[in-house]
């Protein structure tokens, strides 16, 4: 189950890169949940810092700041 959300939030987040997310409805399609679901995903890579923003002008979501999201492990 945690693999699937970390799968999940890589494809979200390779969709914000090249601002191809498309709107609401149409990401929670491409990411196989519903859109209430989809919106939980966006509010939890926000509370990790990522500068998500959803432009109305070209209906897709995209980072206000040039990144990608990453989860995994480092060791130091």
């Amino acid at each position: 189950m945690q693999k699937e959300i970390f799968q999940r939030l890589d494809r979200i987040d390779q969709l914000i890169r090249i601002k191809g997310t498309g709107t609401p409805a149409q990401l929670a399609d491409k990411i196989g949940l519903s859109e209430r679901s989809m919106y939980e995903y966006i509010r939890l890579m926000k509370e990790f810092g990522a500068p998500v923003m959803y432009s109305r002008e070209r209906q897709s979501y995209y980072y206000v700041h040039e990144g990608r999201f990453i989860v995994r492990f480092l060791s130091e």
